[in-house]
């Protein structure tokens, strides 16, 4: 049977070791996104990246939650070889999307907290 676990070496795949750009954390995305559609396992490698932020693991990781329950992404997704605060802001991320993606009213009781704060 073949392999159904796929490799993405973040590095490779954005031709970067800094993961700050929401646009190269689309190219993961749409990567893990077609691997997932194929019912096939990901091993995501951070290995090498010097610098992350939440901005790229929101684009490359958290919107998979608007497609694939959690069940499905914890049971098809690895992560490996990132850094201790890689795992708090992914962590983070993912609690969010989680959250925003569970409850469509979020992001509106988030914007009218914002609007109410900037009003004061």
């Amino acid at each position: 049977m073949e392999n159904t676990e796929i490799n993405i070496n973040i590095v490779n795949t954005i031709g970067d070791v800094y993961a700050v750009e929401a646009e190269d954390g689309q190219k993961v995305f749409d990567l893990i996104k077609k691997v997932f559609d194929e019912k096939r396992n990901v091993v995501l490698n951070f290995i090498n990246v010097e610098i992350m932020t939440s901005a790229f693991l929101n684009t490359a990781i958290g919107q998979l939650y608007k497609d694939f329950s959690e069940d499905f992404i914890r049971d098809n997704l690895k992560v490996e070889n990132i850094s201790n605060s890689g795992k708090i802001i992914l962590k983070r991320v993912v609690d969010t999307a989680k959250m925003f993606y569970n409850d469509p009213n979020t992001f509106e009781r988030l914007q009218k907290s914002i609007d109410d704060i900037l009003n004061e």
